[in-house]
C-alpha cells in the first residue's frame, strides 16, 4: 500500500511539474524547455512579431542562450500602428530600422514580472531597463500590472506575464514600443 501511495504521489507531482512547464499563448503551449524562437511561431497572436523577427534576421539571436526578457507585441498591437508602418518596416531596405524596433523590445536579462515589479518598487516607482537596442525602457506598475513606456511616452501593458522559456522570459504586451528613430 505504501508503494502504491508513493507511486500515486510521484505521478501527481510529475503531472503538476508538466503543467507548470507550459503556458498557453495565442492558443499554443509554450514550453520552458524550448527557446523563444522555437515557441513564438506557434502562438497565433504573435504571427506579425514572428514575421518581423525573421525579416530582421533575429531568429538565430532569439534561439541563442540569452538570457532574454522579451516584451512581445501582439498582432493587434502591430495593427494599431499607423497604416503602412508594418509593411514599410518589413521592406528589405528598412531592415536596420526593423532590427532597432525589435531589439528595443528585448532586455538582456531574465526578469519575471515579479522581479521587474520589485525593481520598480526599489527604484521609487520607475525602473529604467536598458534594451538590446541600446536605449532604455521605463518599467512601472499600474493597477497591479507591469507597464513598459518607450522613448516617445507610449505605454504598453503586460497582458500576459512570465511565459518562461529555455533562454529567458516573454511578457506579452498590448502596444509596439518605439525607440528614437
Amino acid at each position: 500500500m505504501k508503494l502504491l501511495s508513493t507511486l500515486v504521489l510521484a505521478a501527481a507531482l510529475a503531472a503538476t511539474a508538466a503543467d507548470a512547464k507550459s503556458v498557453m499563448v495565442g492558443g499554443a503551449a509554450m514550453s520552458d524547455a524550448k527557446t523563444i524562437a522555437e515557441n513564438a511561431p506557434n502562438a497565433k497572436n504573435l504571427t506579425t512579431l514572428v514575421a518581423a523577427v525573421k525579416a530582421a534576421g533575429l531568429a538565430d539571436t532569439l534561439n541563442g542562450p540569452g538570457p532574454f526578457t522579451v516584451f512581445a507585441p501582439t498582432n493587434k498591437a502591430f495593427a494599431a500602428l499607423p497604416k503602412g508602418t508594418v509593411e514599410n518596416l518589413l521592406k528589405p531596405e528598412n531592415r536596420e530600422a526593423l532590427r532597432k524596433v525589435l531589439l528595443y523590445h528585448v532586455v538582456p536579462a531574465n526578469a519575471t514580472a515579479g522581479m521587474a515589479m520589485q525593481m520598480v518598487r526599489d527604484d521609487g516607482g520607475a525602473h529604467m531597463a536598458k534594451t538590446a537596442e541600446g536605449e532604455a525602457l521605463t518599467l512601472k506598475t499600474r493597477g497591479g500590472k507591469l507597464t513598459v513606456t518607450d522613448a516617445g511616452g507610449r505605454t504598453a501593458v503586460v497582458t500576459q506575464a512570465d511565459v518562461l522559456q529555455k533562454n529567458g522570459v516573454v511578457h506579452v504586451v498590448d502596444k509596439v514600443l518605439l525607440p528614437k528613430m
